[in-house]
């Protein structure tokens, strides 16, 4: 057991207001404990260069089945929401020899190559859409930037890209909205992970049977150098990694950039008079508005102690507090949380870093880079029409809401 005085945060499950909470997690130091929902404790990491350092130090895993003697023992059915991050076999789970070997094998479905030829398909897919949400707009005057614009890009993008059939995708959107929700009840959570190889297990079959040249029949085909594939277990939560962290955080960081470039039409101003860039926006909503909040769960190999006399004790659970570590002020300084394009340092964690960095972020930064331009050339005067609503969790940081007005040029 890890002794400390201070009492663990406990984080709201619906991530109402994840700015306030945190500022009490910087007030707490760069590393916290925390109370997560089902009543699961772990060391939230937030402040900046101490994550950057754990995220690399071969003294903490992702891999529950060998260092997180909570799982080993069974998680409690409060915590049942955490099978499908942690009780899932790839890439994120994975550590040491285990995750090179995973990433060697999927690796090949994202070759620069193959993201780049997405291009042209993102560029038709954004256009389609625009023209509906103008359609939309005219009719009702508002529209939802979310449901109309962020949310359907990335999906249609992601599956395109995964061969995901039409038929398929509402029940594979609704299985990866609720991972992403930190409110289900134990019985709904369990069901969501029951229901990961029914969903995901139709596609393989019918990948199987009908290979094409996506990136799932690459997944299935895909031999490594010894001959070894993915197993049966690995494809199918490879699958849920990959459509689950290739579509919600896109959907994220689109929405952040456009809310970030909406409530500071000063920033906005830069980019059309061309004093900074698209990429400057992206980088900067990444790291100020990362889609992820909170990042479950990695484990202390064994004892990890830190300054000022704190120990991660072996088996010890720690949240990647990448919302807190990326407006951390002790290293971006006392405006961490403005968002700045003129900010010289937009190095941020939000794909996370070292062997785990996101193998989907140049995809996630194609997309954003097409779809941004094209949404505020094609409304000029676009404004907030309604308050925000924010998405319900305590790990993803976006919008579930945005509404919006399209204006005109000289609004």
């Amino acid at each position: 057991m890890t002794t400390t005085p201070m009492t663990p945060l406990r984080l709201d499950p619906a991530g109402s207001d994840l700015r306030a909470e945190t500022a009490l997690l910087h007030r707490r130091g760069p590393a916290c404990p925390v109370e997560l929902p089902g009543g699961v404790t772990a060391w939230a990491i937030t402040g900046h260069d101490l994550l950057k350092e754990l995220l690399t130090d071969d003294r903490v895993s992702k891999d529950p089945r060998r260092h997180y003697p909570l799982f080993q023992a069974g998680l409690p059915p409060e915590a049942s929401w955490l099978m499908s991050w942690i009780g899932v076999t790839n890439m994120f789970t994975a550590y040491g020899a285990d995750h090179r070997r995973l990433r060697r094998l999927v690796a090949p479905a994202f070759t620069a190559r193959r993201i780049q030829a997405m291009a042209g398909d993102i560029e038709e897919i954004a256009t389609g859409l625009l023209d509906a949400m103008a359609e939309e707009a005219g009719r009702e005057g508002t529209v939802d930037l979310i449901g109309g614009y962020a949310h359907p890009l990335p999906l249609e993008v992601i599956c395109r890209l995964m061969g995901v059939p039409d038929d398929l995708r509402p029940s594979a959107v609704e299985l990866i909205g609720r991972v992403m929700d930190t409110t289900l009840s134990p019985e709904e959570a369990q069901a969501t992970f029951e229901a990961i190889p029914v969903v995901l297990g139709g596609l393989i079959e019918r990948k199987r049977e009908q290979p094409g040249e996506d990136m799932t029949s690459v997944l299935i085909s895909t031999s490594d150098e010894d001959g070894s594939r993915l197993s049966g277990e690995e494809l199918l939560y490879t699958l849920l990694l990959v459509i689950g962290a290739g579509f919600e955080t896109t959907v994220n960081l689109i929405g952040n950039a456009a809310h970030a470039l909406l409530t500071h039409p000063d920033q906005h101003e830069l980019v059309r008079n061309g004093t900074h860039t698209w990429d400057d926006v992206i980088e900067e909503t990444l790291r100020g508005a990362p889609s992820v909040a909170n990042l479950p769960l990695r484990y202390a190999v064994e004892d990890i102690p830190l300054d000022g006399g704190t120990v991660i004790a072996k088996g010890d659970a720690i949240l990647a507090g990448l919302l807190a570590a990326n407006t951390d002020p002790g290293h971006y300084g006392p405006d961490a949380e403005q968002f700045d394009l003129a900010r010289e340092d937009k190095n941020h964690l939000a794909f996370g870093h070292g062997v785990h960095h996101c193998i989907g972020a140049p995809l996630a930064r194609l997309e954003a880079r097409i779809a941004l331009p094209a949404l505020f050339g094609r409304f000029p005067g676009l404004h907030l029409a309604a308050e925000p609503e924010p998405t319900v969790s305590c790990l993803t940081y976006g919008w579930g809401r945005l509404m919006v007005a399209p204006g005109t040029s000289g609004d």
